[in-house]
């Protein structure tokens, strides 16, 4: 008996770090990816500004509605390359790499406002987010089909943010190479190697990383039996019953405003910081230890929370932690603006906390896909349609939540003194600090309370102390 759990935990160990590599190379570029090319675009090929918004609004409605339909694909195709997990990781990890290389090398020399330009950036972002939408939702699957056991999501977990705090390295040395991308050769050569190894480690998953589902012989006998010819009717009725589900709706709801969260601070705390902190009391070098620490530590936080996440579970840790954010963001309110350093530690303490929360939420949605599995007797679980059909309600927060904060901060002027301003406009900037403080502050406030609504009803609380919901093979 010992000597059968130790094979079996061995087992799973090699799956964990299958599963992990292909967060290792999709890590290495999409750091990139989305790091550098908003900057390509407008300072290396001067695309203009119109077709760089077109670009984006295409972007934005490509990027919600691929998720669900990819989704309905992967769980029902009868083509092994969409069937399978491991074979869409397999098959899509070459386009996904290629996608990847698409933006930065230009179709031709580029004059300003070229609306050549323009197309390749639209047709960039698109290939990018589909390929990358194909393949992760696939990985994000076997998450969900590689164990039912609680304990051993939470080795996935732990080898998957291992793997994203090597793969987020690869801005740092590339802008040491290319020197921020002043070097466009070296850039481009660098872009090229981080591309193969890339592939390299998702071939590595597609290969060696099998679901309990893939394992079983008759699984095309069954979706051969359980699947319907493709259509749009199948699409809305699975997509019903997935959403009709008191608990996916209420998670859903609670990660929208996560993601609109976690939007707002990865796109304005650079902003805000250098607004609300004098630099006389940060230097430059200071602030950058400030925001690269609210990038690694969410993953070391995971790391070093594995006992808890046993001990009291996801739902709990989840609830505290809106608790926490609610709590600090209060506090901060109440002190005002000029305790500066409390300022600081409250900006990076809730960018770790919000970001290592987000990290946690393959756990409810596994869960999500358990229930589904035994609420509707299916033969197997309908995985990639759950994430898919998550993303197509929470991605549009990545675009709504910058949106509303550049309308209001353009209320008070920001666009005219973001930069420069004169004596006589020392009481407009005053303003626009008072209302960059606000937003800091109450932002987190009524998100808490929002999530708090939303999640306390969530009732699958006990994951962590069942036994396997179904049988692994």
């Amino acid at each position: 008996m010992a000597l059968r759990m130790k094979l079996t935990s061995l087992g799973m160990q090699q799956k964990a770090f299958a599963y992990s590599m292909t967060t290792l190379g999709s890590s290495l570029i999409n750091s990139l990816f989305s790091f550098y090319y908003v900057k390509l675009f407008l300072n290396q090929y001067r695309i203009s500004e119109g077709m760089f918004h077109q670009a984006q609004i295409v972007f934005m409605l490509w990027n919600a509605f691929n998720d669900p339909l990819f989704g309905y694909l992967q769980d029902n195709a009868k083509v092994p390359c969409c069937a399978k997990r491991h074979l869409s990781i397999l098959y899509g990890a070459p386009f996904y790499a290629i996608a990847f290389l698409l933006p930065w090398f230009p179709w031709r020399d580029y004059q300003e406002g070229d609306w050549l330009c323009g197309l390749q950036l639209v047709i960039a972002l698109c290939a990018y987010d589909g390929m990358l939408t194909f393949v992760l939702l696939a990985q994000c699957a076997l998450f969900a089909e590689i164990s039912s056991k609680h304990e051993n999501r939470l080795q996935l977990i732990k080898y998957n943010q291992v793997a994203s705090l090597i793969g987020s390295s690869s801005v740092l040395f590339c802008g040491l190479i290319s020197d921020n991308m002043e070097n466009i050769f070296n850039f481009q050569v660098f872009a090229l190697c981080v591309a193969m190894l890339a592939f390299g480690c998702m071939y590595y998953t597609g290969m060696n990383c099998v679901s309990q589902y893939e394992q079983v012989e008759k699984l095309e006998k069954d979706k051969m039996e359980n699947t319907s010819n493709l259509s749009w009717t199948s699409v809305f009725y699975l997509t019903k019953q997935i959403v009709m589900q008191k608990n996916f709706l209420l998670f859903i709801v609670m990660n929208f405003f996560q993601v609109f969260y976690l939007a707002f601070l990865n796109n304005f705390m650079l902003i805000f910081a250098d607004h609300l902190i004098p630099p006389y009391l940060l230097p430059a070098f200071v602030k950058s230890i400030m925001y690269g620490a609210g990038f690694i530590c969410p993953q070391l936080l995971i790391l070093s929370s594995q006992s808890l996440l046993r001990k009291f579970g996801y739902y709990k840790i989840i609830l505290s932690v809106f608790y926490m954010e609610l709590l600090s963001a209060t506090v901060m309110l109440g002190l005002g603006p000029s305790h500066h350093y409390v300022l600081s530690i409250f900006l990076v303490a809730n960018m770790v906390m919000v970001s290592a929360t987000f990290s946690l939420f393959n756990l409810p949605l596994a869960d999500i896909i358990d229930a589904d599995l035994l609420t509707y007797k299916r033969s197997f679980p309908l995985s990639s349609m759950v994430f898919g059909t998550n993303a197509l309600f929470t991605k549009p927060a990545q675009s709504l939540a910058p949106m509303l904060v550049v309308t209001i901060l353009n209320q008070f002027d920001y666009e005219k003194l973001k930069d420069n301003f004169t004596h006589s406009e020392q009481s407009a900037v005053q303003d626009l600090h008072g209302v960059m403080f606000y937003l800091v502050c109450l932002t987190p406030i009524c998100i808490a309370v929002l999530q708090i609504l939303a999640w306390t009803p969530y009732s699958i609380r006990d994951s962590h102390t069942d036994v396997a919901k179904y049988i692994e093979s």
